[in-house]
């Protein structure tokens, strides 16, 4: 700033703003702020955003509630003598809240401690680089819009929040229901009828599409709906929505083929939409399709020193796309030149039991670019691994290879299998070949050590059966 800036000059002007606090907007102001640089942070609701209050975080510690169910509901297996008396709810709601609250005080002080102005209130673009929050405009030399997304529902569908919800509903149960019905077999909606069957619900997943989460690997798909058919989780694919009606204790759902499926409650987990309506990014003339913001591969839109990152923009709606993103902008405003995030390099994990997770290429989009005889695949089944045996669970780990190539895609089925996803994605950034994974010692028993025998099945030397 020129020494002839006024105080209300230095209040509403910046360096850096951001519209938006959640995973990307916060990841960017503090790397921003850490690199010396003055920063705005424009946040109408909580710091942390739907990640941190209603999305990641609360629902990971459902499940993680489920998973302590699943293990007194079968300690006998294990040798142990407990039961499982029943779900309180609402301690399992003081226990949800309580992680939140821990991490949002967190977050709050660190962006604090960083010198980071906050502003509290609803912005809309008013003005190339300007955002107007409660009557006053804010100006920043470059600006980040990250401004998240929101639960979507169908033409014609009315969310009341009680009988039909969405996630952020049903976050707030006070009780299991009875029996609910998952509308969308994605990530959502699958680990919510997970959570829901581990505390002893009756769960219907329809899904319009032919498989569960459709955008994983179709053997990730056929295992977790086996696994899901196991646990009495009845799915119905290939069937879409037709009409609901909600009586004074239950919902009937009506779905194609004329079927009616009766439920206690309904949860809509159709996807989530850009939260940009309303804004003013149109009327700014920002480059729009759908509802999300559009952006070049360094997070730039049409707009001279304007960047979007995370769920507004067309791709993977993750918190750590965004995160990532957010990080990035950051540097490149600071003149760092880093490499933009390589999006087909993002992990992608479905928390449910069992977890499915990924990175890369699935194997009909390395057909689709390399040819059927230019790709091989390996699965090695978990029931060679001693520690899956230990924690009682089945799966696969399956390698999608360029032939006499590198490892394109890396799928994965099983508990926990989340946690390995670090490593697989290491393999598929580095563009390991399997000769290069073979030789590493994975220490034992761990779970990694199913990734390194896949590897060293694929380069020719199996030492476990796998199919």
């Amino acid at each position: 700033m020129s020494g002839a800036d006024t105080d209300a000059d230095v209040d509403t002007r910046f360096d850096l703003l951001v519209l938006g606090a959640g995973s990307g907007g916060y990841a960017c102001a503090l790397r921003a702020a850490q690199l010396g640089l003055r920063v705005g942070l424009v946040e109408k609701g909580e710091l942390g955003g739907t990640c941190l209050h209603v999305g990641c975080i609360p629902t990971k510690a459902l499940l993680h509630a489920a998973e302590v169910a699943d293990s007194a509901r079968d300690a006998a297996r294990f040798g142990v003598r407990a039961t499982l008396d029943g779900i309180d709810v609402p301690a399992v709601n003081t226990y949800r809240r309580r992680v939140v609250s821990r991490l949002h005080k967190g977050l709050t002080g660190l962006i604090s401690s960083r010198g980071i102005t906050v502003i509290d209130g609803e912005g809309r673009l008013t003005g190339p680089r300007e955002v107007t929050v409660d009557g006053t405009t804010y100006t920043g030399e470059r600006l980040v819009l990250a401004t998240g997304s929101y639960s979507r529902s169908l033409p014609g569908l009315d969310v009341d929040g009680d009988r039909v919800m969405t996630s952020e509903h049903a976050l707030d149960l006070e009780h299991v229901p009875e029996s609910v019905v998952v509308l969308g077999g994605g990530v959502i909606g699958c680990e919510f009828a997970s959570v829901w069957a581990s505390f002893g619900a009756r769960v219907t997943i329809v899904e319009a599409l032919p498989r569960l989460v459709p955008g994983e690997d179709e053997a990730s798909s056929a295992a977790l709906e086996r696994a899901f058919r196991k646990r009495g989780i009845t799915v119905r694919t290939s069937t879409s929505y037709e009409s609901v009606k909600v009586g004074d204790g239950s919902i009937a759902l009506s779905v194609s083929g004329g079927e009616v499926i009766e439920a206690e409650r309904m949860l809509v987990a159709v996807g989530r939409g850009p939260s940009t309506a309303g804004l003013g990014y149109e009327e700014q003339g920002l480059g729009m399709e759908r509802g999300f913001v559009l952006a070049d591969d360094r997070c730039r839109t049409n707009l001279e020193g304007v960047y979007a990152v995370g769920d507004i923009v067309p791709g993977l709606q993750l918190a750590h796309r965004g995160f990532a993103q957010g990080v990035f902008v950051a540097e490149d405003v600071a003149g760092l030149e880093p490499a933009a995030v390589d999006e087909s390099a993002i992990p992608r994990v479905t928390y449910s039991h069992p977890e499915v997770a990924s990175v890369g290429f699935d194997e009909a989009s390395a057909v689709a670019a390399y040819g059927a005889d230019g790709v091989e695949t390996l699965t090695y089944d978990l029931g060679g691994n001693g520690k899956s045996q230990i924690l009682g669970t089945q799966g696969f780990v399956k390698l999608v290879r360029r032939v006499d190539g590198p490892v394109v895609g890396l799928h994965m089925v099983g508990e926990r299998v989340g946690e390995l996803v670090g490593e697989a994605q290491l393999i598929y950034g580095w563009e390991a070949h399997p000769e290069d994974v073979a030789p590493h010692v994975h220490a034992h028993p761990t779970q990694h050590e199913a990734l390194g025998e896949a590897h060293m099945a694929l380069a020719g030397k199996p030492l476990h059966a796998h199919s």
